[in-house]
């Protein structure tokens, strides 16, 4: 990154006290913006504005914010970092860091102010790393010890500082890459992600330019104009997987790989449903470049690649169980060389002693078409690194884990292997398992699958889209209201349950025959909500509407019919009616007993 502007004074980094806004530019790489100012009660970012998972700070009590080198830095700055914060105050700094929870602070702080500044920030969690930046940098150097290890250096020019900033940025978005482990209940589901992006049909005319506006909405590119510069570009240019472009859109650090991490990150609907189409791009582009790349004798895929990453003694306890398997949440990013991978360890360790540091070793078998991965060295502002990227969600066997001495360090290895459900027995059946329980079309499985995985919110967010994007889609319609009942329905919100479970019913009566079995459904599902609410009438009358369309579209001993008069004997023996109860118990035990097979 070319950081070329340089300011230096001895009381700060610029001296003034004349508070101006500033509107500076920002760049494909790392970028996500909002430059606000020093003074108190000036509105700033909150964490909910924030596209990256870290921000950069600026103390300094002597900031001039009119001198041309100091704007200058910042935008060189804003190479990598898109929200900047600049403060005067340190209490007021201070106060700042402590309202973000999972994000990640970068902090400038002036020579003079570092001996206040320091012991009060180095011990919170939401500090990454520091940069003191001064005139003289002997005066400083006491700050660049063991005791000490966020403090990335002492710094008398910013394009030396912006060259730490922009590691600092890379070692923050790979250690943020999540994993979920065989163990966790989520752990099946968040398989899914690709396989259900990859099958929606988007219509590019529609989601590039939905994309673009939905980036500049964003607070954090309110001002940058070189950020909706990227944007407008990448409304006008953009035209799916052609000439490597997703791979470099995504290797140009821009808005789309910022939003593409978040969404995967972290779940955010709003974001996948807007990256969605880039996602399935990427991941063909990653395909495409794979198998040009197979056939090339002259530089054949390594058998290993390995990856550095730091995580808690918990996180790696319950993720990483040897011969079970683990799956990157992410598009992962791998190296050809090891001493690139230890090297993200060596930085990132001394300055964390919450995490320790885990080296993964990865066999991968280039003919494995299912996982993608490919070179992308000559696509990276890195091409030293020789980066291999994986498509994402890619699912790895855990092997052997031992405790080894590398650099004067104590790390894990861990051994993984590449798998897919095409290879591996377990996984191909839990897929299957799963896959028969997550029914519909495109975002309707994504809205299930979010369910599966507990994210109620989460799939309410996607049901809710649905019907506001597709109005005139009856069949969408009517799924989504039976959706959004069920998880009321489940979360004992049995008034609102009714609502959802009627509205699709009054859809479902005029678009589809009068015995279709999803109106059966509909009635079994408001009848079961009248019974848990105590209104056993109701229950009973919805219960034999489903009956007769069971009755008239299955065969005799069919299991449903079972579970229809097993229903109604239920109705009859919570209102007292043992009589009927019974009547309708032993109807339902004769089919079981001719329906399932006895027990051995």
């Amino acid at each position: 990154m070319g950081c070329g502007a340089s300011v230096t004074t001895d009381k700060s980094v610029v001296n003034s006290t004349t508070p101006i806004n500033i509107s500076s530019p920002t760049h494909p790489h790392h970028s996500q913006v909002s430059i606000t100012n020093g003074e108190k009660g000036q509105q700033r970012v909150q964490s909910q504005d924030l596209v990256q998972n870290y921000f950069l700070l600026w103390l300094d009590g002597n900031l001039d914010e009119s001198n041309e080198d100091f704007q200058n830095s910042i935008k060189q700055l804003q190479l990598t970092v898109d929200t900047i914060e600049k403060f005067r105050d340190a209490d007021e700094c201070l106060n700042y860091i402590s309202s973000f929870k999972n994000q990640k602070a970068f902090l400038i702080v002036s020579g003079t102010l570092t001996e206040n500044v320091l012991p009060r920030v180095h011990g919170m969690s939401q500090i990454y790393a520091i940069y003191i930046f001064c005139r003289k940098k002997s005066k400083y150097e006491q700050w660049e010890t063991k005791e000490w290890p966020k403090v990335r250096g002492v710094f008398t020019e910013i394009h030396s500082i912006c060259a730490s900033v922009q590691q600092s940025a890379r070692e923050c978005d790979d250690d943020t890459v999540g994993i979920t482990g065989e163990l966790e209940s989520s752990f099946m589901y968040t398989t899914f992600f690709k396989e259900i992006l990859l099958e929606i049909d988007f219509d590019e005319k529609k989601t590039i330019p939905e994309l673009a506006d939905y980036a500049r909405q964003q607070k954090v590119y309110a001002n940058n104009k070189k950020g909706l510069e990227l944007i407008n570009e990448f409304a006008q240019k953009y035209h799916g997987n052609i000439d490597n472009n997703p791979v470099r859109w995504y290797t140009a650090e821009c808005f789309t790989y910022k939003m593409l991490n978040k969404a995967l990150g972290n779940l955010d609907v709003n974001t996948l449903l807007k990256t969605g189409f880039f996602m399935r791009d990427l991941h063909q582009n990653i395909q495409k470049l794979h198998d040009e790349q197979l056939n090339d004798k002259d530089n054949p895929f390594p058998s290993i690649v390995y990856r550095g990453q730091t995580m808690t003694q918990q996180d790696f306890e319950i993720k990483i169980q040897p011969d079970k398997l683990m799956s990157y949440n992410n598009f992962l990013s791998t190296s050809e060389l090891r001493n690139v991978a230890v090297g993200f360890i060596r930085r990132k360790l001394p300055s964390d002693n919450t995490k320790i540091g885990l080296l993964f070793i990865i066999t991968i078998d280039p003919p494995i078409k299912s996982v993608p991965y490919a070179r992308i060295a000559k696509f990276s502002k890195f091409p030293d690194e020789k980066e291999i990227l994986f498509s994402t969600h890619t699912v790895f066997r855990v092997g052997q884990i031992k405790e080894i001495q590398e650099e004067e360090m104590k790390i894990w290895q861990v051994k993984l292997t590449l798998t897919s459900d095409g290879i591996d027995e377990q996984l191909s059946a839990l897929t299957e398992q799963i896959r028969m329980e997550i029914t519909g079309t495109g975002w309707q499985r994504m809205g299930l699958l979010l369910w599966k995985m507990s994210e109620n919110d989460k799939a309410e967010q996607v049901f809710t889209m649905l019907l506001d994007q597709e109005p005139d889609d009856e069949n969408n319609q009517a799924y989504c209201y039976q959706a959004i009942g069920l998880m009321k329905d489940k979360q004992g919100q049995y008034n609102v349950a009714i609502e959802f479970y009627e509205k699709s019913l009054d859809i479902n009566e005029k678009i589809l025959p009068p015995n279709h079995p999803s109106l059966a459904t509909s009635y079994n599902n408001i009848a079961s909500v009248h019974k848990n609410m105590g209104d056993y009438s109701k229950a009973l009358e919805f219960y034999e509407k489903a009956l007769k369309i069971d009755e008239k579209t299955l065969p005799p001993n069919h299991p449903h019919l079972a579970t229809s008069y097993n229903n109604i004997g239920l109705v009859y023996n919570n209102m007292g009616d043992y009589s009927k109860a019974l009547e309708f118990y032993e109807k339902s035990l004769k089919i079981r007993e001719k329906a399932l097979p006895p027990k051995r």
